[in-house]
């Protein structure tokens, strides 16, 4: 008999084994194996149940990374140094200004670093006169009270003034950069004035870390917890996925868009992470609930179903309906029709489907 006549006797008595079943009223369920058919298959297991929830979100700054800088006096814009999003480093010049007030500082901390000096000499002779007993207690704790004083008045005076350096030259006072990181705002150009009551005039921000806040619905919630790991997705990098975990979980909703927000802090030294993205967070929630599971691709959907190719015996294939319960991570969890141990394929099952159904 010829290859040719021998599927053709194959697919006669399929026909008829088929007619009779249908004659019978019952569905085909079982077919004899076809040998040519390379029918993989894996066991359904019982799983814990693992859910996967998608939130919506995006990256913002690291609020404890950031500086916004304020001035402290006024003056006029001489020079600009630096444009929005260079990188700057701590003590970098960024821009030039003239002001009048810092010249009184300057002379203040000149005055006081005398002062400072004067008090120490005096400080120094009390001590001695007071271990000779040519000196109150009184009279030596005033001198003490002195000089911490004018240290104090030193102190405050060198910190408003450690943020400019004075040019000689130009007679200007330069103002530099309180921290490294990017410049992320500037709101000031050459010859714009400067107050103490303005609009920052530039913000620096460390981008080596971030925060993704994820939008949490109050329908969400039960499944949302400080401490569980998170995968973050990026528009920007669609082939890339990122691990966190949620530290941090608002306990107040949001007025205007009644969410709660879940923080993820991110390491960026890469910079993958640019504040304003959109992201979007898958969180697991594990349960000690176990579930039939069978790998998702083992699944045949034909007519609105879901079914599943037993391999029951040695010749002997079924197809048997199954309810979902859910799908994590190429798992699906069984609702029904299942049981733990069987049989299931999971190549070529579309072919098997075929042949019974």
């Amino acid at each position: 008999m010829t290859k040719t006549s021998n599927l053709k006797t194959w697919g006669a008595l399929f026909g008829f084994a088929l007619l009779i079943s249908c004659s019978r009223g019952d569905k085909p369920e079982e077919v004899t194996r076809n040998h040519s058919l390379d029918a993989t298959t894996t066991k359904a297991v019982l799983k814990n149940k693992e859910e996967e929830l998608t939130l919506a979100g995006k990256v913002e700054y690291n609020p404890d990374k950031i500086i916004k800088y304020v001035p402290l006096t006024t003056g006029i814009v001489d020079r600009v140094y630096f444009s929005t999003g260079d990188k700057v480093t701590a003590g970098q010049r960024l821009f030039d200004l003239r002001s009048t007030e810092l010249s009184s500082w300057q002379a203040e901390e000149i005055s006081l670093q005398a002062e400072v000096k004067i008090a120490e000499r005096e400080l120094k002779a009390a001590q001695t006169l007071f271990g000779d007993n040519m000196l109150s207690e009184r009279e030596l704790l005033e001198a003490q009270a002195k000089i911490s004083q004018s240290r104090a008045g030193l102190k405050r005076i060198q910190t408003d003034m450690s943020f400019y350096q004075y040019n000689a030259g130009s007679n200007t006072f330069s103002v530099v950069a309180p921290m490294s990181g990017y410049i992320v705002e500037r709101n000031i150009s050459s010859g714009s004035t400067l107050s103490g009551d303005g609009e920052p005039a530039f913000t620096i921000a460390d981008l080596s870390s971030v925060w993704i806040i994820a939008n949490v619905y109050a329908k969400d919630l039960v499944a949302v917890r400080e401490g569980m790991d998170a995968e973050i997705e990026l528009l920007s990098y669609p082939d890339k996925t990122f691990n966190g975990k949620i530290d941090h979980l608002s306990n107040v909703f949001d007025k205007d868009e009644r969410i709660l927000k879940a923080r993820i802090l991110m390491d960026n030294k890469d910079l993958f992470f640019k504040p304003e993205m959109s992201a979007v967070i898958r969180i697991k929630n594990r349960s000690d609930e176990q579930m039939v599971a069978v790998p998702s691709e083992a699944l045949v959907f034909d007519n609105n179903r879901y079914y599943v190719v037993i391999d029951k015996a040695k010749d002997e294939f079924e197809v048997r309906e199954v309810k979902l319960h859910s799908r994590v991570n190429g798992t699906t969890y069984i609702e029904s029709g299942l049981i733990e141990g069987e049989n299931i394929v999971i190549k070529n099952q579309l072919l098997v489907y075929a042949q019974i159904r």
